[in-house]
């Protein structure tokens, strides 16, 4: 199905999902496509949606980056320059994670945005919702991961390097004052060079990540979310 006819909204991919859901508990539903196209800001206003709807269903949201291989791991496996490329995830960790929440409790392992590794503290133990978002990289064969149903999220490219640029000067102006931060690392450079840099990051890692791995999930997907500017929904395609 296709909504181009009019403004879809979020509420139509939330609409999608409980019609493919049924009865079925949990529904497991991955949120996957390029780094900065917005998937986790997704995820959480798509489970609101969701949870405030008919029945008032459960919802958990679940980020891949808990099972990224840790960075000392990466390291030691020449991998450090290709986090978030399939070989950085242990995706058998997932899919043994997401079986057994379909039985009962599951434990969630925590990766941390300020240090950009895995934080042990940051694990939880989570009870088998009615429905399970699971979003990030990593989920390019959705049967072997475990999922119900697939959505791909798209952008233009141009769009998606000036979001993943914009993030990244966000993360460095906020690590003036958090030394803790991955980004602190950058403080000393100029604006207009870490606005290079993220360029760079984009070019030689986000974007062949993009090009060679991520969007081959986009075959595999249920629905298709494409963005515009601003982060604007401008169509969804039901796929299968």
């Amino acid at each position: 199905m296709d909504l181009d006819a009019r403004m879809p909204s979020l509420a139509d991919v939330a609409e999608l999902i409980r019609a493919r859901r049924g009865a079925r508990a949990p529904f497991i539903v991955g949120i996957t496509g390029a780094v900065a196209v917005g998937k986790s800001t997704l995820a959480a206003a798509l489970g609101e949606l969701i949870a405030g709807g008919p029945g008032t269903p459960s919802v958990e949201v679940v980020c891949t980056d808990g099972f990224l291989l840790d960075n000392a791991t990466l390291e030691a496996r020449g991998l450090t320059l290709k986090k978030g490329f399939p070989e950085s995830y242990d995706a058998e960790a997932l899919g043994r994670t997401l079986a057994a929440l379909r039985h009962g409790p599951a434990d969630i392992p925590g990766y941390s945005h300020v240090t950009y590794d895995i934080d042990p503290a940051l694990s939880r133990s989570l009870a088998p919702p009615d429905v399970l978002i699971v979003e990030g990289l990593g989920l390019q064969e959705p049967a072997a991961c475990g999922l119900d149903a697939l959505l791909y999220l798209e952008a233009a490219e141009p769009l998606l390097e000036a979001w993943f640029t914009d993030r990244f000067l966000h993360l460095w102006r906020a690590a003036e004052t958090d030394p803790a931060s991955f980004y602190a690392r950058f403080r000393h450079l100029r604006a207009e060079e870490v606005r290079a840099l993220a360029g760079r990051v984009w070019q030689s890692i986000n974007l062949p990540n993009l090009r060679d791995h991520i969007v081959r999930a986009r075959d595999q997907a249920d629905w298709v979310v494409r963005k515009g500017p601003g982060h604007v929904i401008e169509a969804i395609v039901e796929a299968r």
